[in-house]
This record gives structure tokens, sequence and C-alpha cells, in this order.
């Protein structure tokens, strides 16, 4: 199968950077897949899971990401995103604790602004307790 070159990055770290199969994105309109060659394109990415596959590898690669965009050009792939987390790394108790946060804060009176931050705070903490090993979502 074709490759392509993969560099995810978050504002962190470099959380991957190598060859690539093919590449899943949450993307605003629905989950996008991107395998090589693909045409030329610039996409949003939504708070969400990403799952790509590299070469000879029967398994799929997961990871939850915050919002960002994705640059495809010239068989390369750039992901910039906020956050990044392999599903073993995330903290259940923590993302609890976060959607609880989120779900309080908009029970209260806001600013449109605030809403928009309370609202991308639950969809993150509710996407971390998905992909994490305890899945007991309120």
């Amino acid at each position: 199968m074709s490759l392509f070159s993969l560099k995810i990055i978050a504002s962190d770290k470099v959380f991957y950077d190598g060859e690539c199969e093919i590449l899943i994105v949450p993307a605003f309109n629905g989950e996008l897949a991107i395998m090589a060659h693909h045409q030329n394109m610039v996409v949003a990415i939504n708070v969400g899971e990403i799952r790509f596959r590299t070469e000879n590898s029967a398994e799929w690669n997961k990871a939850v990401v915050g919002i960002g965009f994705v640059h495809v050009a010239n068989n390369c792939a750039t992901m910039l995103v906020d956050t990044v987390e392999r599903p073993e790394d995330i903290d259940a108790v923590r993302a609890q604790q976060a959607l609880e946060r989120a779900q309080e804060q908009l029970r209260q009176k806001q600013s449109i602004q605030e809403y928009h931050v309370s609202k991308a705070s639950l969809a993150r903490a509710m996407h971390r307790l998905k992909n994490s090993s305890v899945h007991d979502i309120n």
C-alpha cells in the first residue's frame, strides 16, 4: 500500500512523525480519511478521536485530539492540534471531574464566549472519558 508522511504536533510535543497508510480525523462535518496522494487541502479538526495505521500494521493507532487543523500537500500531512493523548494515558478520574465542571458551568448564566468555552470543555471531557479505560459517561 502507498504511504505518506504524517506529523502530528500538539501545543507541547510532537506526538507522531513518520510514515502512514491512512489517517482518519474528526472534521467538523464528519470523519475524513486521508491516504497517500490525497488532494491538497487544509481541514479544521474538531475534538474527537483520530485513527491512523502505519506501514505493515494491522493495528490502528488511536488518540484523542482537541481542536486544530490538518494540512495535506505533496503526499505529506501535518496535523496541528491543541491537545493529543493516547487512550492509555488518559486519567479517567480527572476526565470525570472535568466533565462535571463543564456541566456545572453550562448550568450557570454565562456570556456567549463563556458558553462556547464550556461546550468545548464538555466535548473534550466526554471524548477523553469515552476513550479511556473507564467508559461510564453520565
